[in-house]
């Protein structure tokens, strides 16, 4: 699709799940349990999804699994199966993360694959001026349209200065930002450049603060620029919180357009389900362990629900940590009202 087709589906208020990668117990590509979980998704109600970021593990990209490729052919071939069985549109964003010189063929594999826009990690430019940064996405914009990327540093990001963000958004290819700081001051510096920008009509915000996702959307960001008042919103999220409990979370998107529309106060019962929300990603993504666990928890998930095999990921040694199981059983017990178990069950012999 076009830019201005991206733009519009995204401005829309996208709910786009962070791709996990489904591994048999030798620790190869399980293809069933991946295009299922694809599968999974866009019944769900997922308007789009992204492969190759961090929830897909950036090891696939590593010689010895060689699964960068593989892996984003084989959503973009579930996604045109879904797309030409309903007629509905699916954006597709690729990770792409490295020097220049990587980010550019990791865009390019992306574009031949059919996908829209690159997610960009910056995680490996620590100690670049916000100038060099800027030049790096430029080149890569040139390839494909930019989704820009504001990733925790837990989970591998930098901090990002706000005269990035400025350099950033002068960038015309660029469709949207995924901000995933952790961190509600670097979030408002992503926010007020926006604002600044003057391009607050066509780059939208998604949320990828996991800690925040309601909070997020449903806030106003309000801020004076040249004498007026401008106003940006999150228009929905791309989230791995959302990898789990997917047609939940759509169901949830839904809502909470509707009220921002509205324009009334924001019931107690969603500011309720903020927090819930919350206390379940503390416990996919272990929050207590510096986050080591975050992809095995969503695994875990995935697992309990019969859509993975197991939790394997590519390092051995990356498991859920001491006491994380537990916290897991609790909040699923605790909140089956976020939980789409029903939902899953109905469906997964069809999506297998």
């Amino acid at each position: 699709m076009d830019i201005g087709e991206l733009r519009r589906l995204l401005a829309a208020g996208l709910a786009i799940p962070a791709h996990p990668l489904a591994l048999t117990a030798r620790r190869k590509l399980d293809e069933r349990h991946q295009r299922a979980l694809t599968r999974y998704y866009l019944d769900a109600g997922a308007g789009g999804i992204a492969v190759g970021v961090h929830t897909t593990q950036f090891a696939i990209r590593s010689p010895e699994h060689g699964l960068f490729s593989p892996v984003l052919e084989m959503a973009a071939e579930e996604a045109a199966a879904f797309e030409k069985k309903t007629g509905k549109k699916v954006v597709k964003i690729a990770g792409a993360v490295g020097p220049t010189a990587q980010a550019l063929r990791e865009a390019e594999t992306a574009r031949n694959l059919g996908y829209d826009a690159v997610l960009l990690g910056l995680g490996w430019a620590r100690g670049k001026s916000s100038l060099d940064l800027a030049s790096h996405c430029r080149q890569v914009a040139d390839v494909l349209p930019l989704f820009g990327f504001y990733l925790q540093p837990a989970a591998g990001g930098i901090p990002l200065a706000p005269a990035f963000w400025r350099l950033f958004l002068e960038i015309q290819n660029v469709a949207a930002i995924k901000v995933a700081p952790f961190n509600r001051y670097q979030t408002i510096d992503v926010a007020r450049a926006l604002a600044e920008s003057g391009r607050a009509e066509d780059v939208v915000l998604y949320t990828g603060n996991d800690d925040a996702i309601v909070a997020d959307l449903v806030t106003p960001f309000t801020f004076a620029v040249g004498g007026r008042r401008i106003e940006v919103r999150f228009r929905g999220g791309l989230l791995g919180h959302w990898a789990v409990w997917t047609q939940a979370a759509v169901q949830l998107l839904d809502r909470v357009k509707v009220i921002v529309r509205g324009g009334g106060p924001v019931p107690d019962d969603l500011l309720r389900a903020s927090a819930e929300i919350t206390d379940a990603n503390a416990a996919f993504f272990d929050a207590a362990n510096g986050f080591r666990g975050c992809i095995a928890g969503i695994h875990e998930v995935l697992v309990r629900q019969g859509l993975m095999e197991g939790r394997w990921c590519l390092d051995p040694a990356e498991d859920l940590s001491p006491g994380q199981d537990e916290e897991i059983t609790r909040v699923t017990r605790a909140y089956p009202h976020l939980s789409d178990d029903e939902f899953v069950i109905s469906n997964r012999n069809r999506w297998l």
